[in-house]
């Protein structure tokens, strides 16, 4: 497991935007993923975004797409959730989160502690 750290939420009014980041102590996998997720009050934990390290391919969720842009920055172990145009419905707590690249699959191991954001209509 690599620790994670958040940081970036916060209050908003609707079409507001936040930047969210993400702190790494670096990664020992070669073909990894860096995703984050969010979490309402009541419901399932849902992937937000993911960027696949190695492709440099990205995946967005059909809620977020188009409004999120996730990146990188590799000298500072930095991972960004650039979030725009935000809605109500986008009010939970995300988490980023790392893990090697398995047939195919992301397999989380490392989490970070969670960064509220909280959208006002």
């Amino acid at each position: 497991q690599v620790p994670l750290v958040e940081s970036g939420g916060g209050s908003v009014q609707s079409g507001g935007s936040l930047r969210l980041s993400c702190a790494d102590s670096g990664y020992i996998y070669s073909t990894f993923c860096l995703g984050w997720f969010r979490q309402a009050p009541g419901k399932e934990r849902e992937k937000v975004a993911t960027l696949y390290i190695g492709s440099g391919n990205t995946y967005y969720d059909d809620s977020v797409k188009g409004r999120f842009t996730v990146s990188q920055d590799n000298a500072k172990n930095m991972l960004y959730l650039q979030m725009n145009r935000l809605k109500p419905e986008d009010t939970a707590m995300y988490y980023c989160a790392a893990g090697p690249r398995e047939q195919g699959s992301c397999r989380y191991r490392s989490w970070g502690q969670g960064t509220q954001v909280t959208v006002s209509s």
